[in-house]
């Protein structure tokens, strides 16, 4: 699909369903910061439900509802030993290149993505000349500021209510000369693309743009090899570009990573299988890895 289709849609979307997720990721917010803060504890679910401000059922329809699972295999989803599990195959995951990938059952549940990158030059220049297009839209992580050109998506960031005005200085302040435009309607078309699994098919891959140095781009795209439901470490990423005593230098990148979720950087953690720093809160990510558990299941 051309990039000026992508932000040229024939009718406003329907994102009734993504505010009825964001609605949802509230609470589920609220359910994994209880839980990662009483894990030793081992709460029940009544314990869990009750810190929410719902009800068992309610809590058990709620993440039925967002996720696909229940709140126990949901709470599986994000344990030490299921993010261990994961790693036994990391090194497998990226020695297939994205497109091999694309026949492998990790990828019968995946966001497809096509990409490229923009020149050293483009990007030296702080994105002058460039016209970005942007909005402010629900998801099923909160509030998610989509951000475009008219040759890919160029930016995705995330926020709770009353953060639009932070997430937005954070991506402006990457490309702080470019044009920025408010245009809902071209980026809602994006944010339903996105985030609707229904959407998600090999023959209409998302066509991102990546904006960076060569070497954010070389972990951006070796991030984009990872298939839901696998995970990989900052080490086996600097092993896969040859570079591996430079895992700190990966980690900074996989934190400069401009579109997330697109771009899996939720998908890297630890040796250990901790679930290390997220830029936009450690919380959204153990969100993402167990609502994309419930996509695979």
């Amino acid at each position: 699909m051309e990039a000026s289709t992508m932000l040229s849609p024939d009718r406003v979307p329907d994102l009734s369903s993504l505010r009825g997720a964001a609605a949802d990721y509230a609470k589920v917010q609220r359910a994994i910061a209880y839980i990662s803060e009483h894990w030793r504890a081992q709460p029940e679910i009544d314990a869990i439900a009750a810190a929410v401000g719902v009800t068992d059922t309610e809590l058990h329809h709620l993440f039925r509802r967002w996720a696909g699972l229940t709140p126990k295999a949901f709470l599986q989803a994000l344990t030490l030993d299921s993010a261990r599990r994961l790693l036994r195959d990391s090194a497998s995951v990226l020695d297939a290149s994205y497109e091999v990938g694309l026949s492998g059952p990790g990828r019968l549940h995946d966001l497809f993505v096509t990409h490229e990158a923009m020149s050293p030059g483009e990007w030296k220049s702080g994105g002058e000349g460039l016209t970005i297009r942007y909005g402010f839209h629900p998801s099923p992580f909160g509030t998610a500021l989509v951000m475009a050109t008219d040759r890919g998506l160029a930016g995705l960031a995330f926020g709770d209510e009353g953060e639009e005005k932070k997430s937005m200085a954070d991506m402006t302040s990457r490309w702080p000369k470019a044009n920025y435009v408010e245009d809902r309607e071209s980026t809602g078309a994006i944010a339903q693309r996105i985030f609707d699994p229904k959407q998600w098919r090999a023959e209409r891959p998302l066509r991102v743009i990546l904006i960076g140095t060569d070497f954010q781009v070389r972990i951006w795209e070796t991030l984009l090899t990872i298939p839901m439901g696998c995970a990989v470490t900052y080490s086996d990423i600097a092993s896969k570009i040859q570079k591996p005593s430079a895992s700190r230098a990966v980690g900074a990148a996989v934190g400069r990573n401009p579109i997330s979720f697109v771009v899996p950087c939720h998908r890297v953690v630890g040796k250990s299988g901790e679930l290390t720093g997220y830029h936009w809160g450690i919380t959204r990510k153990r969100a993402m890895l167990g609502w994309e558990a419930g996509k695979v299941a």
